[in-house]
């Protein structure tokens, strides 16, 4: 159908209807926003229960971290706890799961407290410093 030939009359009435038949007060709900499923509300558990495990399990680290590759190789696992809690808050927040969502921030958090500790001495921040390489 073309431009020329649309009847916006016709078009518009019949958005009026289908806005009046959503009770006063009550928004229309879009598809994307119904109750998830038991599976997706199982994975997305396995998800955050994944991510705390990981934060969790950074803390018990065997190796010195002070500089040098022992450093990046623990970056790159506090880059994991940080991906972890990235990716478990946005599954937790599109199926909303609060609980799960805020423990999702909660490593979130954690990782980037673990980087930021790290970090900050190396680059002048914190009172103490440290370097990158090894002397």
């Amino acid at each position: 159908m073309t431009d020329q030939h649309r009847d916006w009359d016709k078009e518009l009435a019949e958005i009026d209807r289908q806005i009046a038949r959503v009770p006063a007060g009550q928004p229309a709900r879009a598809s994307s926003a119904l109750p998830p499923g038991r599976r997706a509300v199982f994975t997305t558990w396995l998800r955050v229960l994944l991510g705390l495990a990981v934060a969790g399990g950074i803390t018990q680290w065997p190796y010195l971290h002070d500089c040098g590759l022992n450093l990046l190789f623990y970056e790159v696992a506090i880059g994991t706890v940080i991906v972890a809690g990235v990716w478990s808050s946005i599954t937790s927040w599109q199926r909303r799961l609060g609980l799960a969502h805020f423990l999702s921030l909660l490593v979130l958090l954690w990782g980037l407290v673990l980087s930021a500790r790290e970090i900050l001495p190396r680059v002048g921040y914190a009172k103490v410093s440290a370097n990158w390489l090894c002397p």
